[in-house]
């Protein structure tokens, strides 16, 4: 890829004049361009087969009013050339997920999916969950829509297959079954209830039903059940219908099945009233893996091609593309687009818009649940709304917040200290904003709420000076909700003062008379405490925020308890890691006993070399 890049000086005009100043720059070359602001903020990004022909579109007059706002915007423009137009599509909707143009069509949800990992490892696999990259040895089946589809799933093949999820230090540690196995869960390899070649078959089994070919594997548990049954093995014949009815209860739970489509993603956009949703079917080896919606940030007047365009190419960036895409939309570069993913994946991608069968049937499903989904978040953004013009109502705020942060601490008389923030907004809980603050003040007094809430406030408010110093990002706070009466709210404004912040209300949401849930007390600065009625859907939005931020705080803390809990001094010495550790804690069985341990001991640990033998021994003596 060739590039350039190309920006007016601050005395150039903006709009349709600085566009035409472009124009003898450019030739018919392939690429990317950018239009930005009069502050170098990037308005859009787009790609051009022939980049000279496409910015001169821009030149003339004729456009949608929000391509018309965003020319009027425009003080510069960046170029980069590319060898070919798919090259140029992969880099554009890259750089859309890096820079969130203003005017662009932009998926703000992208997370990864799970998946299901049968590990190989081990002479006794392992079944289980895995999100991430794929490094782990073994056999990967996915992707699922959500985590509660790989559980589901999960919790019916441990039925029909009896194959351990537990960790490979866990199975190793065994004398006896766990209850899983006491559950029928399990086939209980950890203590040699199964041999070796027995499992594996299981293994190999469960490994056919993902791949899609279920119903051969039921034909022969029907089979060893009808011979169970004759032969008078009861118990097992019972045991093989139970396994049976598990991997039906699989099956049930998917709902779509189809014949005809092996492996695709259903792709369903449905827009109403300058919103979108789209709604993804994942199916693999014939098999529904579940469904999941997805909120693009469009316009009033964005059409359903380029809504789909965009989402695609945003949303495969990091994902492996399936063999096939059914959509309801067409786009207008499908052969680009179906290149570019076919290039992604190594192997064919199609893109497909059936007009009728199975497969437009796929469609009209996910087309059905995006209708259903968009509704529902419409109805729930319009309560929203009301909700927040009752917060402003209710604090004398000049208008609704578009972001309200919530704050609260929590540990255990001042050990494992933490404080959460939780956000909410128009769209509700904002739940990609949530911050947890490991406390680390080490003169605090153990329990010092006021101390805690102070290096928590302090930390968060040097961050947004620094990171968005001219609250252009959408980062700062409309409105401040504190856990805690007048004393909090005074500490908290001297807080913002010292740095410089005195634009910003702040509540404090006191439980009131006997602590009781419902008569809260709200405190301001230089005004008197006050409780909203008893049934104002105002107080009890309050008592939502408050209790959020109180659930996502005692999380975190028990997170770090709980690590806390598993932690030991091996985990301070440079070099020793999770499998380092591990082997350690194996051979000799305790920190303990690790550091008692004498120098051949420890280079006789597998996977420990003499040099981190001698660190781990001088950690330990040099101490003592």
């Amino acid at each position: 890829m060739t590039s350039h890049s190309e920006t007016t000086s601050d005395s150039q005009p903006t709009g349709y004049a600085c566009i035409q100043r472009y124009l003898k720059t450019l030739d018919s070359s392939p690429g990317v361009y950018r239009m930005l602001d009069a502050d170098s903020r990037v308005l859009y990004v787009g790609k051009a087969r022939n980049l000279k022909a496409r910015v001169s579109n821009y030149a003339r007059p004729g456009h949608s009013g929000r391509i018309e706002r965003m020319i009027a915007a425009t003080a510069s423009m960046m170029f980069l050339t590319t060898r070919t137009e798919t090259e140029a599509l992969l880099l554009e909707q890259n750089l859309i997920k890096q820079l969130k143009p203003k005017y662009n069509v932009l998926l703000r949800d992208d997370k990864s999916f799970p998946n299901i990992l049968v590990a190989k490892d081990h002479a006794f696999p392992q079944i289980k969950k895995h999100r991430g990259a794929k490094k782990e040895k073994g056999a990967y089946f996915g992707p699922f829509a959500s985590a509660g589809a790989v559980n589901r799933t999960l919790n019916q093949l441990q039925k029909a297959f009896l194959l351990r999820n537990c960790s490979d230090s866990m199975f190793d540690s065994r004398t006896r079954p766990c209850l899983l196995y006491q559950i029928k869960r399990c086939s209980g390899p950890c203590v040699d209830l199964i041999s070796e070649a027995d499992y594996r078959e299981s293994v190999k089994d469960a490994e056919r039903f993902l791949s899609g070919r279920s119903t051969k594997v039921q034909e022969e548990l029907a089979e060893q059940m009808m011979a169970a049954s004759e032969a008078m093995e009861f118990e097992r014949a019972a045991g093989l219908r139970d396994r049976i009815r598990a991997l039906t209860q699989v099956q049930t739970s998917q709902g779509i099945n189809p014949r005809g489509v092996a492996e695709a993603d259903v792709i369903g956009l449905y827009m109403d009233s300058g919103q979108a949703c789209v709604q993804v079917f994942f199916i693999r080896a014939n098999q529904n893996w579940g469904n999941k919606d997805f909120y693009p940030r469009v316009g009033p007047d964005v059409s359903a091609a380029e809504v789909m365009e965009a989402f695609l190419g945003q949303f495969y960036d990091n994902k492996e593309p399936p063999r096939q895409l059914i959509l309801s939309d067409a786009i207008e570069n499908a052969d680009l687009m179906q290149e570019a993913l076919t290039e992604k994946a190594g192997r064919k991608v199609e893109i497909l818009v059936p007009q009728r069968g199975e497969k437009q049937e796929l469609v009209a499903g996910a087309l059905r649940n995006a209708r259903e989904s968009l509704a529902r978040r419409m109805s729930e953004s319009a309560t929203q709304a009301k909700l927040l013009r009752g917060v402003a109502e209710a604090f004398d705020l000049d208008s609704p917040p578009d972001r309200i942060e919530v704050y609260d601490n929590s540990h255990i008389q001042g050990t494992n200290a933490v404080g959460g923030m939780i956000v909410a907004g128009p769209e509700g809980f904002m739940k990609n904003a949530y911050r947890k603050f490991n406390i680390r003040g080490d003169d605090l007094t153990p329990g010092d709420d006021f101390g805690m809430m102070k290096e928590v406030l302090t930390r968060r408010f040097t961050r947004l000076q620094k990171e968005d110093p001219d609250r252009e990002k959408g980062m700062w706070p409309d409105l401040l909700l504190i856990d805690g009466g007048a004393g909090q709210v005074s500490a908290v404004h001297e807080i913002m003062q010292a740095h410089g912040v005195e634009d910003i209300p702040m509540v404090g949401v006191a439980k009131g008379v006997d602590r009781d849930h419902g008569k809260e007390e709200f405190h301001r600065i230089g005004q008197r405490p006050f409780a909203l009625k008893r049934n104002d859907p105002v107080l009890y939005f309050i008592q939502r925020l408050r209790d959020e931020a109180h659930r996502f705080a005692i999380g975190t803390h028990r997170a770090k308890r709980a690590k806390a809990v598993g932690a030991t001094p091996l985990d301070e010495i440079p070099g020793v890691g999770a499998a380092r550790k591990r082997a350690l804690l194996a051979h000799f069985g305790s920190a303990k006993a690790v550091s008692r341990a004498n120098l051949a001991d420890l280079k006789a640990v597998e996977g420990i070399s003499a040099g981190l033998a001698q660190k781990v021994y001088d950690y330990f003596h040099d101490k003592g």
